[in-house]
């Protein structure tokens, strides 16, 4: 019973609190650019941290130390 309770919260908060932002972004009359800039953001972020992730281990290999 409380397992069930749980549950039904976690997926009640991820419904209705997380993803209020992109229920705002779905009845935006926006360009298309606009909605996903949300998006684009995120990649650059990731984009940015696997190109240090990378450059860490280039670093690691030349110094030896893996």
């Amino acid at each position: 019973m409380i397992a069930t309770n749980f549950f039904r919260a976690l997926a009640s908060f991820f419904t209705d609190v997380l993803f209020i932002p992109y229920d705002a972004l779905r009845f935006i009359d926006a360009s298309w650019w606009i909605k996903n800039s949300f998006n684009w953001i995120l990649f650059g972020i990731t984009s940015f941290l696997f190109l240090y992730w990378l450059l860490q281990l280039q670093k690691f290999k030349k110094a030896g130390t893996e």
